[in-house]
């Protein structure tokens, strides 16, 4: 089973449909990751589908200005979602700087929330790497998975030695910063993403679909001198070990053991 840990499907309109028979024929689970309320309505919606996609409800940093002043409403939407995502910092692509406690104050509102509730996050870090892994420190979250990791190499290094996972996505196909950090993964943290469909229309001007999930793949085996099935075994078990002691993703446990690696 291939694994597409960063996944936002409430952006395909037209094309959902063609995503999740792709989702269906190449066997991809897909944590379906959400950028605000409405966003995680929407993935729900769309959960209900397949047993393939897992919603997860978060606040992208871009748009933590709208929620930092009424955080007790993020409250019950955290609670009912089974794992955290998409949440972080953006110091990069957000250049409004008034902006920025916004963003701190609702990441350490979901991190309070994630260490209370034992729960994954999926994690955004633009430009804001070495505070989101010191926040991490703070709140004690050992489980973090590492969404498109672009910053600092001795920042990676520390997050490595931190224990955090990271996502390497369709960016490893263009870029040679990308390349040299997914060398640098040790096989134990190893994910995969798309990040689509906007990760690679951001990158190439076209709709990114899940089965790019097999590029990544296939960039990956050729970085790391492996083959395509090892890299898929390796990240499969990565992905199961994540969530093993996870109560809250016990369907996805199940799911993972029936369909096979």
């Amino acid at each position: 089973m291939l694994i597409d840990a960063h996944v936002h499907l409430d952006k395909y309109g037209d094309r959902l449909d063609d995503a999740l028979r792709e989702i269906t024929q190449k066997r991809i689970f897909t944590v379906a990751t959400a950028m605000d309320a409405p966003s995680y309505a929407a993935l729900k919606a769309i959960g209900e589908s397949s047993p393939l996609i897992l919603p997860t409800f978060g606040v992208h940093p871009r748009r933590a200005a709208q929620y930092a002043s009424r955080l007790r409403d993020l409250g019950p939407l955290i609670e009912e979602s089974p794992a955290i995502g998409e949440i972080g910092l953006d110091f990069h692509w957000e250049k409004d700087t008034s902006t920025y406690p916004s963003q701190r104050r609702v990441l350490e509102y979901f991190f309070a929330a994630a260490r209370e509730q034992k729960k994954l996050v999926n994690l955004h870090t633009k430009g804001g790497e070495k505070e989101v892994l010191q926040l991490l420190e703070k709140h004690q979250l050992q489980r973090a998975i590492v969404h498109w990791y672009s910053g600092p190499m001795d920042i990676l290094h520390a997050m490595i030695q931190f224990g955090a996972y990271f996502t390497i996505g369709v960016e490893a196909l263009y870029s040679e910063h990308i390349k040299t950090i997914a060398g640098q993964i040790p096989d134990r943290l190893l994910l995969t993403e798309t990040d689509n469909p906007g990760g690679l229309q951001w990158l190439n001007g076209v709709m990114g679909m899940p089965k790019d999930i097999e590029k990544v793949i296939d960039t990956l085996a050729e970085l790391r001198s492996a083959t395509v099935h090892s890299i898929t075994r390796t990240v499969h078990a990565n992905f199961a070990r994540l969530i093993g002691s996870d109560p809250w993703l016990d369907g996805v446990k199940a799911v993972l053991l029936d369909r096979g690696s």
